[in-house]
């Protein structure tokens, strides 16, 4: 094991990982009758997630990977979820709300202007055009860009899930890369597609942890973002603009360098500092992770979230802000 993970285990040990808050306001935070409350959002992407990622020589081949995996790994989630009545927030990137799409004045999605070329943690886009890898067909024909038939799944889980909003494309949101031009036609198309399946989009997470464009995010309805400060037990922040502000706990996520017992044991101590701390924990994760984590660890995490039910406000984050708004 490197003296990295080493560490990493150390600061867990220590209680420094997640970082927890304390306030002594804290019951303006946690619902009535309970001690913690819990959300689990999804930043659900397919294809588009991954297209000009930096981890990868191939990163176009890495994203179709990731879009068949994540395609896999949904159905056993959404049957988990019912299982052990577990609420997700699903941030999905609105072209896989799309059935089809066709290639307009000679590109896809002409109406929408484009991203210049640009570098960040994660990506580099220096293509000839930001939707170049858009097939232009259909869900059934390259399912790894569309995906209503999941979406479907999700809207009729008889688990009360959430729909939000992950940019159209999974855009770089910063100011400095990001125009507001380029940001709300992105948004209304997003909110635009949605509403068609009667969906209202009302939370939403930069794509990359990019964060930017706040004050046009509020004035175009939506009521919350999430930012990754370093992993947080903590409390929602309410801005002057009226976001709310969740900050992210810890990712779902599957480290081959730990056992099965100690990816369990990990998540469990979360939800039981949650507990003590008296504090929010927003889990998250991105549902093209590892299949072991779906098949072995997951079902631990639900099962003990669902045993503690009625001491946990488990909830979806715009239900849950509305509770303390």
């Amino acid at each position: 094991m490197s003296l990295k993970h080493n560490f990493n285990k150390i600061n867990f040990f220590f209680g420094r990982n997640p970082r927890v808050e304390k306030r002594s306001d804290w019951k303006k935070f946690i619902p009535n009758s309970y001690k913690a409350v819990v959300t689990i959002t999804a930043d659900f992407e397919l294809a588009w997630g991954w297209r000009y990622s930096k981890s990868s020589t191939n990163p176009l081949k890495k994203a179709i990977q990731k879009a068949r995996l994540e395609r896999e790994n949904i159905p056993k989630i959404l049957q988990l979820s019912e299982e052990f009545n577990i609420p997700i927030t699903w941030a999905t990137v609105g072209h896989l709300f799309l059935e089809n799409c066709e290639v307009e004045e000679d590109k896809p999605h002409s109406s929408l202007p484009r991203l210049n070329h640009f570098e960040n943690d994660f990506w580099r886009f220096n293509g000839t055009d930001w939707f170049e890898h858009d097939t232009c067909s259909d869900y059934k024909s390259t399912p790894e860009w569309y995906c209503p038939d999941l979406l479907f799944k999700i809207l009729n889980s008889k688990i009360e899930h959430e729909i939000g909003c992950h940019t159209f494309s999974h855009i770089d949101c910063r100011d400095e890369i990001c125009s507001k031009e380029v940001f709300d036609s992105e948004i209304i198309e997003c909110k635009k597609i949605a509403s068609v399946r009667g969906i209202e989009l009302n939370s939403f997470v930069h794509p990359g942890h990019t964060i930017g464009n706040l004050n046009n995010l509020a004035k175009l309805g939506f009521s919350s973002y999430q930012t990754d400060p370093g992993n947080v037990l903590g409390y929602p922040v309410k801005h002057k603009n009226g976001l709310w502000e969740l900050k992210r706990t810890y990712e779902f996520v599957y480290k081959n360098d730990w056992s099965i017992d100690y990816h369990i044991y990990r998540y469990k101590k979360i939800i039981e500092r949650a507990l003590k701390s008296n504090t929010v924990c927003n889990f998250w994760f991105h549902p093209s992770f590892d299949f072991q984590f779906v098949s072995q660890v997951l079902p631990s995490i639900f099962e003990n979230l669902n045993l503690n039910k009625s001491e946990i406000f488990i909830s979806t984050v715009t239900k849950y802000l509305k509770r303390i708004s």
